[in-house]
This record gives C-alpha cells, structure tokens and sequence, in this order.
C-alpha cells in the first residue's frame, strides 16, 4: 500500500500550499499524486521516486514561471471600476447634489465630493468614486 503513503503525503503538501501560497508545495503534491499513480501501478520504490522527481522538476521547470507571471499580471478594472481616477469635463455645473460631466466621450451624472464646491462649466475634474449612476468627483485645480 505505498500508493496510500503518497495520497497522504500530497494531501498534506497541498495543505502547506493552501497556509504559504508559494506554488512550490502545490507543484509536489501533484507530483506525489503521480508517484501514487506508479505506486498503483505496481512499479517499484525507485520508479516511484524517479516519477516523483521527474513530475516536480517538470513542474518547477515548466509551470510555476507561468503560473507566477499570470499572478504578477496588474489587475484590470472593468465596467465603472475603470472610470476611477479618470479626469472628466464639466458639462453642465456640479453641486453637492446634482451636475453632468463627460467621461472618455460618454456623459454622466455627477455630484461634488466637497458639498461645498461649486464646479463651473468647462472645469476639470477627477473621478472619486461612483455611485450607482453618478460619478462623485473633484476639481483639479482650485476653485476660485
């Protein structure tokens, strides 16, 4: 019953991998799940461990630098997500409750972060944060 031994040993290695999350321990249980495999098999203590090493280089070799470049990959935000941080046109005065402003050619509701600020038309604001359909914005440069 080595096969046994292995399924436990790649249990217990995919629980390192789920605690440190450094792809390494992922990487050998799979290769004990293979050892397990040959173990089934019937082959011997050495052609397991000559499985067992073959299947983790491989995986070190060939999968963790993918794997850790689709990680490193920067995140992208979709929808209004993407409207964050951008800088849109006053269209039509901004208060505390109400105004329109243009966003990458498309037109938006919008509302004054400050509740104090008055945001003439023409001015030039970023966007905060959005709120349902309205895009809570600040002037870029000081108003007068």
């Amino acid at each position: 019953m080595p096969w046994l031994a292995w399924l436990l040993a790649a249990a217990a290695l995919g629980v390192a991998e789920f605690f440190t999350l450094t792809l390494v321990f992922g990487l050998f249980a799979g290769a004990a799940l293979v050892a397990a495999v040959v173990a089934g098999a019937g082959v011997g203590v050495i052609g397991q461990l000559v499985a067992l090493g073959v299947a983790a280089a491989a995986g070190l070799v060939l999968v963790r630098p993918v794997a850790l470049r689709s990680m490193a990959a920067p995140l992208t935000y979709e929808g209004s997500d993407a409207l964050l941080g951008k800088r849109a046109e006053v269209m039509q005065e901004v208060t505390a409750t109400h105004g329109l402003i243009k966003i990458s050619g498309e037109e938006w509701s919008a509302r004054a972060l400050d509740e104090s600020h008055v945001i003439p038309v023409g001015a030039m604001v970023d966007v905060m944060e959005i709120e349902g359909a309205t895009a809570v914005v600040y002037p870029r440069e000081l108003l007068p």
